[in-house]
């Protein structure tokens, strides 16, 4: 993000949580030449025990443990959050949940796992970039710069509803203590929702809130359950108890601000910064930010869209472009109002929130000493954009090599297997074979700039037990300078 961002949202962000302190400034700039109100605050991680010597600048979280990152008397306002943990656990992000209370409520007006109130759901890790979150270092930095304004008292935690330790996470939480606040100033409010699957024939539901503010940005989150374009569905704002919108949308990717589809990019009040171009089990984030034109409301919003798209007879051809499909939908919805704020519904459980997919997840870098090779070098390379911040790396020498990994099959049944594999300039072209049966034609692993693809087997029946996944190689571009071979990890989805 660059400088012209954050001093525009220093205002903008601000005029929409509270009434200004003075008059809105010229320009983005304008209000550095003014002096500011309170004291410059902050709430870390850093070496409580030697701060002038000591280097344990992180705390732990164990499962079930909640993390108290903040803990404030007002009368003040949160001004960014950020944050980064080590964890071996796959889908920490959605596992760990972040809640906020304000001045001594028992219930949160924040409550959303952490990956998600960052924008990037899934359980995945991925960078992105707007003016409010800021996700860096592969997506293991998280920022946010929403103002959180408070009078008596502000509580953030960080509870691991995992089945593995955090064994480091660090945060700052920097906040401004403030002489007061106007008597209208509206507390900030983030909630999680989720359907695995979306029910057919019924809008998904993103906000439902009772009270006086307004609305300043959608978080979607989708998993495909087939192929195609899912995003004909409308988005609707019911305001004040409506029956019929006053706000009507006209697509998904159009309240998205983006057209005719969706694409992979970043801006400040828009973004796709996940997109795996309508694929089965492809992943989708999306993300649109009211900061310039947020919803207000009196007594009630409700938020709402459609998921309608393509749909296809059993031949797999297409039968039409416009039908109600079913998905795998997560959402937060971020809003300013009033307190008191309507209670939020039982929050999902955290074996609920990850996809099937992450109980058959075999992470490639952890079979090093297993896996087998007929030449070259076989290491676990680290990385931020893989999974597990590592992959499997192989370099044979030559073509027509082999890589034979074991996969475990706790049950029987019919299987969909998806290698997350790895694209660069100097990668081979791969056959698939597992136990000695080929998978279709080769994949080609070539592509100017290292970049993540997934790669589709057959649907598959296998027993419980030991199978072994090979890849030959089998050439490789004219453009590529090598034979090389990155496998990030192998996904069986059983059938549902």
């Amino acid at each position: 993000m660059n400088l012209f961002h954050r001093c525009f949202l220093s205002t903008a962000l601000l005029a929409c949580a509270s009434a200004p302190l003075f008059a809105q400034p010229a320009g983005p700039l304008g209000s550095l030449e003014r002096l500011q109100p309170g004291r410059s605050m902050r709430s870390s991680s850093s070496d409580k025990w030697d701060w002038r010597n000591g280097n344990s600048d992180n705390r732990q979280i164990a499962p079930g443990e909640t993390l108290v990152i903040a803990d404030l008397e007002g009368p003040g306002r949160i001004q960014h959050i950020w944050n980064t943990l080590a964890t071996e656990e796959q889908g920490a992000s959605r596992l760990l949940v972040v809640r906020m209370y304000w001045d001594g409520e028992q219930e949160p007006s924040v409550e959303a796992p952490l990956g998600d109130f960052f924008v990037i759901g899934h359980g995945v890790n991925r960078p992105m970039e707007s003016l409010p979150v800021m996700v860096s270092s592969e997506g293991r930095s998280r920022n946010c710069y929403w103002p959180m304004p408070f009078r008596k008292s502000a509580k953030v935690t960080i509870t691991n509803e995992g089945k593995l330790p955090v064994g480091a996470f660090y945060y700052y939480v920097d906040w401004q203590k403030l002489p007061s606040l106007p008597e209208e100033t509206p507390y900030f409010h983030a909630q999680y929702r989720q359907e695995y699957p979306t029910t057919e024939g019924q809008d998904y539901l993103i906000a439902d809130i009772e009270g006086r503010g307004h609305y300043v940005g959608t978080v979607l989150n989708v998993r495909q359950r087939a192929g195609g374009w899912f995003g004909e569905g409308d988005d609707f704002f019911y305001i004040d108890g409506e029956e019929i919108p006053s706000i009507q949308g006209t697509g998904t990717e159009d309240y998205f601000c983006d057209a005719w589809g969706f694409r992979e990019f970043d801006g400040p009040y828009y973004g796709v910064p996940i997109f795996d171009h309508y694929q089965p089990k492809g992943l989708i984030t999306a993300y649109r930010w009211h900061v310039a034109d947020p919803v207000s409301f009196e007594k009630s919003l409700r938020m709402e869209i459609e998921h309608k798209g393509a749909a296809f007879d059993e031949e797999g051809e297409l039968r039409s472009g416009y039908e109600p499909r079913v998905e795998d939908f997560a959402s937060v919805a971020y809003w300013y109002q009033l307190e008191p704020h309507k209670p939020f519904p039982a929050f999902p459980k955290a074996e609920d929130r990850l996809y099937r997919d992450f109980k058959n997840r075999f992470e490639s870098e952890l079979y090093v000493s297993s896996a087998r090779v007929s030449r070259g070098d076989l290491s676990a390379q680290e990385g931020g954009q893989w999974s597990n911040n590592a992959q499997l790396f192989w370099r044979p020498p030559v073509a027509d090599q082999s890589l034979e990994l074991p996969l475990l099959i706790r049950e029987s049944g019919s299987y969909k297997l998806t290698l997350v594999m790895s694209q660069s300039w100097d990668y081979g072209k791969f056959e698939v074979l597992l136990d000695g049966e080929s998978q279709g034609e080769p994949v080609d692993l070539y592509s100017k700039s290292l970049a993540s693809k997934k790669h589709f087997l057959p649907p598959l029946t296998l027993e419980e037990g030991e199978h072994t996944l090979t890849l030959r190689n089998v050439g490789k571009s004219d453009e590529s300078g090598g034979y090389f071979l990155g496998i990030d990890m192998v996904i069986a989805t059983q059938a549902e």
